[in-house]
C-alpha cells in the first residue's frame, strides 16, 4: 500500500510512519521541518518537506491512503479544520485514496453522557490549549456531513502520549477505559489500530476510538 502521512514527524504521525514501514508499506512523510523529521524518523526516511496546504490533488491522488496527522499550536488549531476541508474538496466523488483523519478525544462521550470537550472547558488547567479539542470536534462535525468521500476518523483516549505498543481496544463514540480503569492510549498502540484499519477496513465514513487494553 502507498501511504502519505501529513504531519509525519509529530507524535502521532511518526508512530504511524514507523508502523507502516515495519509492515512493508511504501510511506511518504509530508512536513515542514526536514531537519526535525530526520531526527525523529531517521536519515533514510522518505520525507517531503513542504507546507501541507500547498499539496495538490495531482500530488496525492496516486496514494492508496492519506493519514492526516497534522497538528499545530492552539491559536492556529482552526487550520486542522481547514486542512480537512481541503482534502475533502480534493477527493469528492472518489473512493481512492482513503483518507484517515486523526481527531481528538474531546468529541467522545464520557460516562456521564457529556462530551469530553465539555468537561475540558470546565478545567482551568486545560484553558491554554482548549482550542485544540474544540477545533477537532468541529472537524468531526464537518466530516459527518461528507457522504461522497472515502474517509474515516480515529480518536485517542483521554490520555494520549508516547509509549510502548499495547493490544488496541476499539470502540466508536464512547470514551474507552483500559484494564487499569484509566482512559489512555500510546501513540504506538494507536498506530497499530490505524494500520489495522487501513489494511482491513472495519469503519467507513465514521469515527472510531482506540485505547490500550
Amino acid at each position: 500500500m502507498k501511504i502519505a502521512i501529513l504531519g509525519g514527524s509529530g507524535m502521532a504521525g511518526s508512530a504511524v510512519y514507523e508502523e507502516a514501514v515495519k509492515r512493508g508499506h511504501e510511506v511518504v512523510a509530508y512536513l515542514r521541518d526536514e531537519e526535525k523529521a530526520k531526527k525523529v524518523l531517521g536519515l533514510k526516511a522518505n520525507i517531503r518537506a513542504l507546507d501541507v496546504f500547498s499539496l495538490t490533488k495531482e500530488e496525492l491522488q496516486g496514494y492508496d491512503a492519506i493519514v492526516d496527522a497534522f497538528n499545530t499550536r492552539p491559536d492556529k488549531a482552526y487550520l486542522c479544520v481547514d486542512l480537512a476541508t481541503k482534502l475533502i474538496a480534493m477527493f469528492r466523488d472518489t473512493e481512492k485514496p482513503r483518507i484517515l483523519f486523526i481527531l481528538g478525544a474531546g468529541s467522545l462521550k464520557a460516562p456521564d453522557g457529556k462530551l469530553v470537550v465539555d468537561h475540558l472547558k470546565e478545567d482551568p488547567k486545560v484553558q491554554p490549549f482548549i482550542n485544540i479539542p474544540i477545533q477537532a470536534y468541529k472537524e468531526l462535525q464537518f466530516l459527518r456531513t461528507v457522504e461522497n468521500v472515502n474517509w474515516v476518523g480515529v480518536s485517542p483516549s483521554a490520555q494520549f502520549g508516547p509509549g510502548k505498543a499495547h493490544a488496541p481496544k476499539i470502540g466508536k463514540d464512547d470514551l474507552l477505559f483500559s484494564s487499569d480503569g484509566a482512559s489512555h492510549v500510546t501513540n504506538q498502540t494507536m498506530a497499530i489500530a490505524i494500520l489495522d484499519e487501513l489494511e482491513k477496513p472495519e469503519f467507513s465514513k465514521t469515527r472510531f476510538t482506540v485505547a490500550d487494553e
